[in-house]
């Protein structure tokens, strides 16, 4: 019997399990077109309404990556590890960590997206340093992967190209948090890369798209069934998104402070997480024992600059400035730096993070439609973190500007910041739990 779109969103509407062929079908009618719009809409509501079991998971999200082209890293002699975010406010961690793994042994082969929100994502942030192309083939890619330990570029047009079609169509039919949804978008492009492994950097809190440790986890889970389906060694960590991370929250701005963190310096916290996922990816790929020593191994690499190297030698294939690495000033910048003042004195007891993002946003750090540009040079930098105590008048953030969204970015980030009386005791670390 001939399979119909229209029986297969019926059973998934009424609770029913699809089939490995039913599910199959849909997905490559999805890719080619010959299933409309509507029906695809049809059925992301009905798995939002009803789930998909584990098995059904798997085989949804196998569908999507072999929708498509899948890399043959095979040729490359040592492990393959790619690490996710779930993407948070300041999230520039891609970028130190990716070459610090390297540095380690590991190769790292990362095809990132750009940003719709906040600020840009891994790519726009890469391409404030000038001349830097993600635009790579698959074929110069795995060559550069392959020669250097890590490339960074851009999804193409037949990397899982179903989810290209699916990601849209859930963001104008209200079926976004859906879980099932979430987790097989995620990895149908990762496992599309040829990864052996991949960590997932989860966060939580004000500043995240999971509000919640349960919901974290709840992804985590659906992310590692799909991996482990898949013969993949999957790890999450959930992290802490209460507030901003690091100091700098833009584009060209947190490329300057990964290269800090990639002299061995940095903001505690985004040097934190940079050691703790690689680590993790370390471990993953069975290049260390033990957490302990992958992150003695990661921190090393940052320490004695040969992390920084990688990235050099990767900045320089990739056709971009490299004397961006000595002068970070070089980088593109705002013509105008205004200080936000503290409307009382007092202590910070929090920053919501979402608003200074979207502060970052109006500024012209991010995006507002997929086709919107980024001004690379805006962005906000934080002045006053959680547990400083401020007097009325202080600066407790910075925004650099080029005199676009000014007032409504000062209005958001003075509405983030709680200030009060009592003393606040700031969090030590940004991991919550690990889940291997």
């Amino acid at each position: 019997m001939a399979l119909l779109a229209q029986e297969i969103i019926r059973a998934k509407r009424d609770g029913g399990r699809l089939t490995d062929e039913q599910i199959r079908f849909f997905i490559t009618g999805v890719a080619d077109g010959s299933l409309p719009d509507y029906q695809a809409a049809a059925m992301l509501m009905a798995i939002f309404l009803r789930g998909l079991d584990d098995d059904e998971l798997a085989v949804w999200a196998d569908a999507m990556t072999n929708s498509g082209d899948v890399l043959d890293l095979s040729h490359i002699d040592r492990p393959k590890i790619d690490k996710h975010s779930t993407g948070g406010v300041g999230d520039k961690i891609s970028l130190p960590l990716a070459p610090a793994v390297a540095a380690c042994g590991v190769a790292v082969p990362m095809i990132s997206g750009r940003g719709l929100g906040h600020t840009g994502g891994t790519l726009d942030k890469l391409e404030s340093i000038p001349g830097f192309n993600v635009n790579l083939s698959t074929t110069r890619f795995a060559e550069l992967v392959d020669e250097l330990g890590v490339c960074l570029i851009g999804q193409t047009e037949r990397l899982a190209p179903a989810d290209r079609t699916l990601y849209a169509l859930r963001d104008v039919t209200s079926t976004v948090e859906s879980v099932p949804l979430i987790a097989s978008s995620i990895m149908s492009k990762k496992l599309a890369e040829g990864i052996d492994g991949l960590v997932l950097d989860c966060k939580v809190g004000s500043g995240a798209f999971m509000k919640t440790v349960e919901r974290a986890r709840e992804l985590a889970q659906a992310i590692r069934t799909i991996g482990l389906a898949a013969g993949k060694a999957v790890t999450a960590v959930l992290t802490e998104m209460d507030s901003p991370i690091g100091y700098a929250i833009g584009n060209a701005n947190e490329v300057a402070e990964s290269i800090e963190v990639l002299r061995g310096k940095g903001p505690t916290d985004t040097r934190e997480l940079t050691v703790v996922l690689g680590a993790e990816m370390l471990l993953c790929a069975g290049a260390v024992a033990t957490a302990d020593e992958g992150a003695t191994r990661i921190g090393a690499a940052l320490d004695d600059g040969s992390a920084l190297e990688v990235f050099r030698k990767v900045v320089e294939a990739q056709g971009g400035d490299t004397s961006v690495l000595d002068d970070p000033s070089r980088l593109p910048g705002a013509r105008h730096r205004e200080a936000v003042a503290a409307p009382r004195a007092g202590v910070v007891g929090a920053i919501e993070s979402d608003q200074v993002g979207i502060a970052a946003l109006v500024l012209g750090a991010g995006r507002r439609r997929k086709e919107d540009p980024i001004d690379p040079g805006v962005g906000i930098e934080i002045a006053a973190r959680v547990g400083d105590r401020v007097e009325a008048g202080d600066p407790i953030a910075y925004l650099l500007h080029n005199e676009t969204g000014v007032a409504d970015a000062r209005s958001r980030v003075e509405a983030a910041y709680q200030i009060g009386d009592n003393p606040v005791e700031p969090r030590t670390t940004r991991v919550i739990e690990i889940i291997r």
